[in-house]
């Protein structure tokens, strides 16, 4: 019995995201050519989306959230997704304090899902306050 499946498996193929592996520090001259290659990376097909790995990236500083800022840009304009692989808890850290754990909240791989329900929250309305 035949499906018409070619070797290879496409359809695994397809559901596994490309993967960016970052090491050492990157300098800014190095930014525009990773750029390039998150559009190559997207542009090859695929699940849409680039895994970028920063387990290798060295001690965060603000050049390592400027690149990280740039390369989902570049992925978002491009029409995938961007997640980050094994970051360090100083990387997350650092991201958090200059504003961009929006940018990553909900797409790092290998981090449980710890979200919490707000305590002492409470909502009221008032009569006359319009909807939201």
């Amino acid at each position: 019995m035949s499906y018409g499946w070619l070797p290879g498996l496409p359809i695994v193929d397809a559901m596994t995201p490309a993967v960016l592996v970052l090491t050492g520090p990157v300098t800014r001259d190095e930014v525009p050519g990773l750029c390039e290659d998150v559009r190559a990376l997207l542009g090859a097909g695929g699940s849409g989306v680039v895994v970028c790995d920063v387990a290798g990236l060295g001690p965060p500083g603000l050049d390592a959230v400027e690149l990280l800022a740039r390369l989902q840009l570049t992925a978002r304009r491009s029409g995938g997704g961007f997640r980050l692989r094994d970051p360090t808890p100083a990387l997350l850290a650092l991201l958090n304090l200059v504003g961009l754990s929006f940018a990553i909240e909900g797409e790092v791989e290998g981090e449980p899902e710890e979200r919490e329900p707000a305590l002492c929250v409470e909502e009221a309305v008032e009569p006359g306050d319009p909807a939201v």
